[in-house]
Parts: C-alpha cells; structure tokens; sequence
C-alpha cells in the first residue's frame, strides 16, 4: 500500500505554466477574486523567445477585424474555426491594451503610435513587436513583473489531474517538488504548459517543453486533437549537428526584405507560392526542405544584406549569429526548418474549457480552432493573451460555483517512458517535416514497447510526458492520410477534401484510441 502525499494545500485555481497564457490566466483569476497558485517547473518558457510580435488589428487602420480572420483561415488550410478565429481576433486590441496597461511597452513610430511590421500569411502590416525583435522578451518580462504578488511555486511540477470518482470533475493536481509528492487541492486547473518540441533533436523551444500538458490532459480523460500539425519554423539558425534548442530568425526579416537562396544563389520559394518568401510557414518550410534534399546542402540561406541597419531593427538576431560567428550586415545567414510550434492540442473551447469539468486549458497547449492546420505568423502571443485571460476568468467562475470536495490520494504516477534522446531521435526520423505510413507504424511500435516507470523525479517525469505525447502525435499522424498545413506526407502528397476535419484522439484505460470529431471545423 502507497505512503500517503508528502503534503495536501489548497487553492481555488491552480496555473500550470508561466509563459504568455499562465500568467496572463494567473492574473485574470486573481482579478476576479480567486485563491491562485502558479506552478513553475522551470524558468525558461517559450514566450521569453517569440521574436516577431503579436498580430493586432489597431483602430482607426486600414486593417480589419475579417482581414485578420481571412488571413488565419487561409493559413490554416481548412482546420480553422471560423467562429473562434473571430472570437479571438476580435478580442485582440483589448488583450494588448491590458497587457500595456500591466506596463508592457512595444516599439513605436512615432509618439503615441506603435510601429508595424508585416509577416508571412499577413495581408496587412499588423505586427505589434518591441525592442526591434524581442517582443516575448518584453511580453515576459511586464507578466512577470505584474505577477510578482502572486503564488509562484519554482521547482514544482504537476504529474497528474486529480478528478472525483462520482461527478468526474477535477479536484487538484499532484504535484512533485523538492518536499516529494504532494496534493494541491483545487476545483479548478488551467493547463498553460505550452508546446512539445522537445519531442524533436532540434527545436526552438527551450528544454521544459516536452508535451507536458498533453500528456496531463489525456491522463485526466480530456480528448486532444490536431497534434500531427507540428509547424517547423521555417528559418532557424543553423549552427552544425547537434543542440536541442536553437535560436529561430523572424521572418519579419524576410517581411522586411530579406530573402532565401539556396548555395547557389538560386531562389527557394519561386513558384511554390504567390507570396513567395511570405508565404505560410509550411509552405516555406516545405520548400526548403525539399530544396535541401534535392541539393544534399545542409542549410539554406537568409539574405538579408540589403536592409537598412539589420542590427539595430534586429538586435537579438544579430546577436544569435554574432554568437554563431556570423555578421547579418555582411553574410547571409545559413538556416534551417525546426520543430517551433503545435497548430494541435488539448481540445477547448474559446474560454479554454476542455470537456472535463473543471480543467482548463489555454496557448499552445490548447486547441482552440484558432490556428486549423498552421498557424498565421504572430498568432501565438495574441490567442495566449486573449483565451489565457478568458481561462483565467472562466476558472475563478467555477471556483466560486464548486463544493469542496477532497482530492483522492492515487499513490505514486507509473506511466510508460522512454529517454527523451530517445523519443528525439525516433520522431526526428519518422515523423519530422515529411512522415510517411512505415515510418510512423515504426516508430508507434518503438513508442508502445516503452518500459512503465515509477514518476518520482522530474526527469523520469518528462520521459513519460514526451512518450505519451509523442503516440498521440504518431496516431494523429496516422491518421490523417493526407497533405495538409504543417503535416506532409510522402505517400500521401495530395490534400484530400473529405478530411477537412480534426481527428481527436483520447486515452481510455492506457490505450490511445481516436474518437468521434467532437469540433466542427
């Protein structure tokens, strides 16, 4: 028989995650008078890299609100919700206005006008940024210091949603920290974990993104959807094999004129799109891809020689390249497609309710409808503010509305895991930015021979989270027998009309299985 927890607290609302939508959530929550405590597992959140910005349509602009939500739809190749993209659209203005009132700032051209930029997918110029291309530096930094008050707790990591036996809803979260295993009690959990591209040998997203909320969410019962959409950011710096994490270069380069070739000088995106070197990312992502396979070249180029002062409207770009010996002012920059982004994840609707009661679930952890099968440059930030503080808000509702009920000790968590160098290197072969049937019946078997461990410490506790996350990406991959946003497969080149819809996948007794679409797309 298990010991029992090492420790039992309590809140009304507990925030898994510290990036744009936790806190953003955290704070919203502790607005409408809930108890909130915020679980950190780590420092780094993927929101302190976003370079680019955050797509907003301003007043008083040539802009619109159904411009903003065409481009989204369009990028999102059919999987897109119309509804929700205009819901979260419509809401952006005032989720930006929020942030500077919590003393965010972002560049300006002149007193009292913010300045905008353009990126791929964007028909208008809609990108809000600061510090030239440090937004999510900036971003982070005006949540965290506005959230300085709150109950941040460094070092602790949830491993699973408690639930009650009889109704099903949620009633805390086990946590693992410093003091062991402990419960904390709470009728309401936002999953704000963010991304899983630690499921791939490169990545931009920094180490504690290992579908850590995926896999909480399939553990409490909660369907996920759309997780084969996985965006490879189509220029991220090239530094040689090797290293999990690397630096991304915006594309608001290329929206400012820089351009890609190939060694040779040679243009990569002529004739793959209209908008060429704008085009949408899984477009420009496929098309150095398959440049870089018929060449047999390791990288691709970035020109961007030709733009007026590169290191002071790109200072943290400059930077990474300095760092990697290069000068963006006199060399092009070598580049490659990495895993960046999940178009997928935890099933919710526009205020972040998932289908079990009382869990949440807000950025990229969520599925919103908001992104469909790739998401449009600088969405990320805007749905992470938006939906994060509506997150925030629907939670601390159904804390005010819930009866306590105590959280039921399960004992210590045994789930599948194989090392995360591992799982890296299977879904880096079989599943990056082209996948085909074999290669993906491969690496399932691989991922279902995963040996069951005992989630006593935080790595064993990842390794489970990447397997976990990795199958239901390979199921969805599976899937979808078709070629469609950021998911192309080899043997299925073509986009096929009859599946314009999502494929939602659950966990029901160990066994990941797909279920009956529960969203209209």
């Amino acid at each position: 028989m298990s010991a029992g927890p090492a420790w039992v607290q309590r809140a009304d609302v507990v925030v898994i995650g510290t990036g744009v939508a936790g806190l953003t959530a955290a704070l919203a929550a502790h607005r409408a008078g809930a108890a909130v405590v915020v679980l950190a597992k780590s420092g780094a959140t993927a929101t302190r890299y976003a370079q680019g910005g955050i797509a907003v349509v301003l007043p008083q602009t040539a802009d619109s609100v159904q411009a903003h939500v065409a481009d989204t739809v369009a990028a999102g190749a059919g999987l897109c919700d119309p509804a929700a993209v205009s819901s979260i659209v419509a809401d952006g203005y005032a989720a930006v206005a929020e942030l500077v009132g919590a003393g965010a700032r972002f560049d300006e051209a002149a007193p009292g006008r913010w300045a905008l930029t353009r990126e791929g997918g964007h028909s208008q110029r809609r990108i809000v940024h600061a510090g030239g291309d440090a937004t999510g530096a900036e971003v982070q930094r005006a949540l965290d210091a506005a959230a300085a008050a709150l109950d941040i707790r460094a070092g602790e990591m949830a491993v699973q949603i408690l639930r009650d036996d009889t109704t099903g809803s949620v009633t805390g979260v086990q946590v693992l920290g410093a003091d062991g295993l402990g419960v904390l009690e709470a009728p309401a959990v936002i999953l704000a974990t963010g991304g899983l591209g630690q499921l791939f040998a490169a990545t931009t997203n920094p180490a504690g993104s290992t579908g850590g909320g995926i896999a909480l969410a399939m553990g409490a019962g909660a369907p996920v959807a759309d997780l084969e959409f996985i965006q490879f950011h189509p220029t991220m710096l090239y530094g040689g094999p090797g290293g999990a994490q690397r630096p991304l270069v915006t594309e608001a380069l290329r929206g400012e004129g820089a351009v890609l070739r190939d060694a040779r000088g040679e243009p990569i995106t002529d004739g793959a799109h209209p908008m060429g070197d704008l085009a949408p990312r899984d477009v420009v992502a496929a098309a150095i891809s398959d440049r870089m396979r018929a060449t047999g070249d390791p990288c691709v180029f970035l020109d961007a020689r030709a733009l007026p002062n590169v290191a002071g409207r790109f200072p943290t770009v400059t930077a990474a390249c300095r760092r990697a010996g290069i000068d963006p002012a006199r060399q092009p920059i070598p580049v490659v497609p990495g895993a960046h982004y999940n178009c997928g994840g935890v099933l919710t609707d526009v205020h972040g309710r998932t289908a079990v009661p009382g869990l949440l679930a807000a950025g990229e952890v969520a599925r919103t409808g908001m992104h469909g099968a790739n998401r449009l440059a600088s969405n990320s930030l805007l749905e992470g503010l938006v939906v994060g503080g509506r997150a925030g808000r629907a939670a601390a509702d159904q804390a005010r509305g819930a009866s306590r009920v105590s959280a039921r000790w399960p004992g210590p968590p045994v789930r599948a895991a194989l090392a995360r160098a591992t799982v890296q290197q299977a879904m880096t072969r079989e599943a990056g930015v082209v996948r085909d049937g074999a290669g993906l019946a491969r690496l399932t078997d691989l991922l279902r021979a995963a040996p069951l461990r005992t989630l006593t410490d935080s790595t064993t506790a990842e390794d489970a989270a990447l397997t976990l996350t990795a199958q239901a990406v390979a199921l969805g991959a599976t899937l979808r027998t078709e070629s469609r946003g950021a998911h192309h497969r080899g043997d299925h080149p073509d986009t096929d009309s009859a599946q314009a819809h999502p494929n939602p996948v659950d966990l029901a007794g160990g066994v990941l299985r797909a279920v009956t679409p529960a969203v209209a797309c």
